[in-house]
């Protein structure tokens, strides 16, 4: 009996790695050229036969964790975005030619994360990023020469409009000189990776539990998001699909509003109605201070004000969007009603998560180019304590890893919780 089963286990783990390197042969195979410029409805998205999912893969399978090994074959089958998120000059440009060259010779179009901007993350879990502007600009030039007139889509600086250096702890920039930096930095790094001929360029603009519309909408406007592609919403983060959606729609035709609107209108991002918009809230009677709450129940008083104040410009004429749909198939996490005087840290490795919607650029909403995996799924968000004073992560029981380290339990996890369910990407 104890040699069928073993039998039987090998067949399975042989028939799995037999269809992981079918599926990595057929990755690194010509397919039809992909149309130039942005992200099109023919754009498909490269895939790494490499990645962390694929190793765990193979771990898994031979050392007898079926379930666990398929799902990892699944998730490997998916694009995702690779984080460059530091090094030299040189560096930069070697590792992301090495990436782009990789995926020309599949006829398919990488998605990079530009991270290292200086001052990243407010110091915390993912600090890091250059030294100075000066510094950072060599960097961004030469990750733009890696590119050079080869299709790419680079997702710029997560988080570092909706954290400004005007927003971190300890008041760091009393003059707001750091602030005015980091937004010129970001402005010369759109220009420069624009100059690739087929770059194709988001800068990040947080999630829809961050940043009120009027507020974020300015920040991408100082930051140079008219020479961009658009912008990107929930790197790393769980809000639902639908929501983010909704609130990205918003952005866009604030955008349109402060800039193309009225004449009265222009400048004036900070009129802009938002998530937190509700006309029964008391306020200054200036419609985007109005404050109620982030309840989606709340929002259609939002889409009236757009609906009023905006109406329904054409596609083409609104600033487009991408949403990272990695980790938000079970939506945020909630945990129970006083189990943490603190902050519970819910964007911090949350328990019980699982992969949203699978990479594609037929997302069915007009202004929304793609869904993508852009945080890598497995990767860890940090040593979460929950504010409990101590090292150890109350949810896991564990010391969780350091930010961007893999977690195989983590992608395991999100694997078996994703909905839809996981299935092969053919």
């Amino acid at each position: 009996m104890r040699s069928l089963t073993f039998r039987r286990r090998t067949a399975v783990v042989t028939a799995a790695l037999t269809a992981f390197a079918a599926f990595a042969a057929t990755a690194a195979q010509a397919a039809p050229a992909p149309a130039r410029g942005t992200v099109t409805p023919a754009t498909k998205f490269y895939v790494d036969p490499n990645s962390k999912a694929a190793r765990q893969a193979i771990e898994d399978l031979r050392g007898g964790k079926i379930e666990d090994g398929l799902n990892m074959v699944k998730l490997a089958s998916y694009p995702q975005a690779a984080w460059f998120t530091g090094g030299t000059p040189t560096e930069a440009r070697t590792g992301v030619r090495k990436l782009v060259r990789a995926a020309a010779v599949t006829r398919r179009v990488p998605v990079l994360v530009a991270y290292d901007i200086p001052g990243r993350d407010c110091s915390l879990y993912s600090s890091g990023g250059a030294d100075s502007s000066a510094a950072y600009r060599r960097w961004i030039d030469a990750f733009a020469q890696g590119i050079g007139s080869d299709q790419a889509v680079v997702i710029l600086e997560p988080d570092s409009l909706a954290a400004l250096p005007k927003d971190c702890a300890g008041d760091i920039d009393p003059t707001g000189e750091l602030t005015t930096r980091r937004t010129e930095d970001l402005d010369y790094a759109v220009r420069a990776l624009k100059s690739g001929a087929n770059t194709t360029v988001y800068l990040d603009a947080g999630n829809s539990q961050w940043r009120s519309v009027g507020d974020i909408t300015q920040r991408l406007l100082d930051a140079g998001v008219e020479e961009s592609d658009g912008f990107v919403l929930n790197i790393s983060n769980y809000q639902p699909t639908d929501q983010t959606s909704r609130y990205g729609t918003w952005i866009s035709k604030c955008l349109w509003f402060a800039t193309e609107g009225p004449e009265w209108s222009r400048g004036h991002a900070d009129w802009c109605a938002g998530q937190f918009y509700s006309p029964a809230a008391p306020n200054d009677g200036t419609p985007g201070n109005a404050v109620s709450s982030t309840d989606p129940s709340t929002w259609h008083w939002t889409d009236t004000w757009y609906d009023q104040n905006v109406g329904s410009p054409a596609d083409e004429d609104l600033a487009h969007f991408t949403i990272d749909t990695s980790r938000n198939g079970k939506g945020p996490w909630t945990p129970q009603p006083g189990k943490y005087s603190g902050d519970p840290e819910t964007w911090c490795n949350p328990p019980g998560r699982g992969m949203g919607p699978r990479p594609t650029v037929d997302t069915g909403v007009p202004l929304v180019d793609a869904y993508l995996y852009v945080k890598t799924i497995g990767e860890s968000d940090g040593s979460c304590t929950r504010n409990t004073g101590g090292t150890i992560d109350p949810e896991y029981g564990v010391v969780d890893p350091a930010a961007g380290v893999w977690w195989p339990g983590q992608a395991h996890e999100l694997a078996r919780n994703a909905e839809p369910r996981l299935t092969l990407n053919h």
